[in-house]
């Protein structure tokens, strides 16, 4: 377990600000960036990963996106396109379900 940078994971402000609000509990990811039982900080608030999980982007459902700030499934998808240049949904294309929650 470490304590690592909260960017690691959160890929940019927004999210991290969307995670601290408590809108945020979990991000996939291409790669794994974080252990289960790291931690990391967001404007003094300590937030633990306790999971992750490789799955497929075919895997994921409406709970998923939600839980990514997403309305549901189909904005999650349109989220991915508009924010990755070269992204295309492929439902195989494997992913890394990195879940987490604030520490008190």
């Amino acid at each position: 377990m470490a304590h690592i940078d909260a960017s690691d994971i959160l890929p940019n402000e927004h999210v991290q600000r969307m995670a601290a609000e408590g809108r945020v509990t979990q991000l996939h990811r291409g790669h794994a960036y974080a252990d289960e039982g790291d931690t990391f900080e967001i404007d003094g608030t300590t937030f633990e990963v306790t999971a992750i999980e490789r799955r497929t982007l075919g895997d994921l459902t409406d709970e998923d996106a939600r839980a990514e700030g997403s309305e549901d499934l189909e904005a999650y998808r349109e989220r991915l396109n508009r924010v990755h240049d070269e992204f295309e949904w492929d439902d195989g294309s494997e992913v890394v379900k990195h879940a987490f929650e604030r520490r008190e």
